[in-house]
């Protein structure tokens, strides 16, 4: 695989650049943090002017048609410079959900509306219990008529308070694991018994958990085939998980750096500690770390862009998240002993991104639920696809 940038994605890199740049200084982000929602909407419609809210969208629907190749220089802006804005959220899971099970009637309007700025989507899948596990879905759906009544509780939905649409995987015949009976219906945020509990993440990113109380959902709501939703909702974990791994590399270089700086300024006995060669070869790992990192998040996205192949996309995507998390938890713990007790400070960046390395870690999976999933579809067994 050639992993080289082409010409119109280093024209995006040097976009999002400039932008983070001028638009997202730390000092921004702590203040969109602390604000109500957690996230800016002058930043959301900055991304949109951009183009980046359709980067990865059809682009006979207003987006760009990019793939995860494409976005791989965003991710790592976002893991950077510790984005917040629901772009994951919204546009590589929401949106890729409608683009690639919806009817050309939702595509048509939510794509449209996504690529232009207008629509955010938080999905709704994880609930108590799943460990993960893409299959597990509790909450129920019973057929009223021609509608849907939904009755469940989704766990800490990214983004859930400021969507305007939520994707709900429910289920409508089988048991809680089972893979068959997987339906995937668009709930309006404000419609009667949806009830939302924020949460304040790790990371500093907001969550809900969401609660639905016979909700009535009809059934032109639906997006794909009813009880068919399974291997869907396992391509778009694919394609979110592989830029994933790219926002970590992002994170990881800004972590790098910060750590490099410090062991430059920082003196000890008159000189700087970076001097001491005990230091310089724990630096030197942590570089090793984000190279490494960098190979295998290239490797996911280019395997979510072209491999049909569920299984083949799953055991690389998984290889790939094991080698990824295992970086995250090396650099961030790295990162915060070089600074000494200054990497816990909330003044500094370094603090911050050792959090959201942290939640990546876990993020779609830790290592030992991809270390599972690996040996299960490296081995024939049934596994997550």
């Amino acid at each position: 695989m050639n992993f080289d940038r082409t010409e119109e994605q280093e024209l995006i890199a040097a976009s999002i650049a400039r932008f983070v740049e001028r638009d997202y200084t730390f000092e921004a982000r702590r203040r969109i943090v602390a604000s109500a929602d957690g996230c800016s909407e002058d930043v959301w419609q900055a991304m949109a002017a951009l183009g980046l809210t359709g980067l990865t969208l059809p682009a006979e629907f207003g987006g760009l048609g990019g793939g995860a190749m494409d976005a791989m220089s965003l991710m790592e802006a976002i893991g950077g410079a510790l984005v917040v804005e629901p772009w994951l959220a919204t546009v590589a899971i929401g949106a890729q959900l409608v683009a690639r099970g919806g009817s050309d009637d939702q595509r048509r309007s939510i794509i449209a509306a996504v690529a232009g700025g207008a629509r955010k989507i938080a999905f709704a899948h994880a609930e108590a219990d799943a460990r993960h596990a893409v299959e597990h879905v509790a909450t129920r759906a019973r057929h009223d008529g021609d509608a849907y009544v939904v009755s469940g509780v989704k766990r800490a939905v990214p983004h859930a308070a400021v969507a305007d649409t939520l994707i709900v995987s429910v289920r409508e015949r089988g048991g809680d694991r089972d893979a068959d009976g997987l339906t995937l219906l668009l709930i309006d945020r404000a419609a009667p018994g949806v009830r939302l509990d924020p949460l304040r993440m790790l990371d500093g990113t907001r969550a809900a958990d969401v609660r639905f109380d016979d909700v009535l959902v009809p059934a032109s709501a639906r997006v794909g085939p009813a009880g068919a939703a399974h291997p869907l909702i396992g391509a778009v974990t694919d394609f979110a998980t592989a830029l994933v791994c790219a926002e970590a590399v992002g994170a990881i270089a800004s972590a790098n750096a910060a750590t490099l700086e410090y062991l430059k300024t920082r003196k000890q006995f008159g000189v700087p500690i970076g001097a001491f060669q005990a230091l310089q070869h724990r630096m030197v790992d942590m570089t090793i770390e984000h190279e490494q990192a960098l190979s295998m998040a290239s490797l996911a996205c280019a395997t979510v862009d072209t491999e049909r192949d569920p299984t083949v996309r799953g055991r690389m995507v998984s290889a790939a998240k094991v080698r990824i998390a295992d970086a995250c938890r090396h650099v961030a713990q790295e990162s915060i002993q070089l600074h000494g007790g200054m990497g816990m400070s909330d003044e500094l960046k370094v603090s911050h991104t050792f959090r959201r390395l942290t939640a990546i870690a876990q993020q779609f999976g830790d290592a030992d639920h991809h270390l599972e999933r690996y040996a299960a579809l490296s081995g024939g067994r049934e596994g997550s696809p």
